[in-house]
């Protein structure tokens, strides 16, 4: 769905409508004052639901685990971490 634009002063005169516009339709509006667009309207975006730890902790029991006869992955790690630069010995805001 596309956004209409709407002048501030009409927006102010009509926001009523506007407002149900976007409940009941899902309307986007940019407002313009001057021409310019200054602001935006649209249905409020819900979060996605919170996870808890427990979750992520039977999330990780359930990811496949690494056959032990393959050692590729371990040795792609440790070739990673022996080329990273060493950290200062002072933090950086010091």
């Amino acid at each position: 769905m596309g956004t209409a634009a709407v002048s501030a002063t009409e927006a102010v005169r009509s926001f009523s409508e506007l407002l149900s516009n976007i409940h009941y339709r899902g309307d986007h509006y940019t407002i313009l004052r001057g021409g310019r667009p200054v602001a935006t309207m649209g249905p409020v975006e819900t979060a996605p639901a919170r996870r808890t730890l427990a979750e992520l902790v039977a999330l990780v029991r359930e990811l496949p685990g690494l056959d032990p006869k393959d050692t590729s992955f371990a040795d792609d790690v440790s070739e990673a971490a022996s080329c990273q630069p060493r950290l200062p010995n002072v933090p950086p805001w010091e």
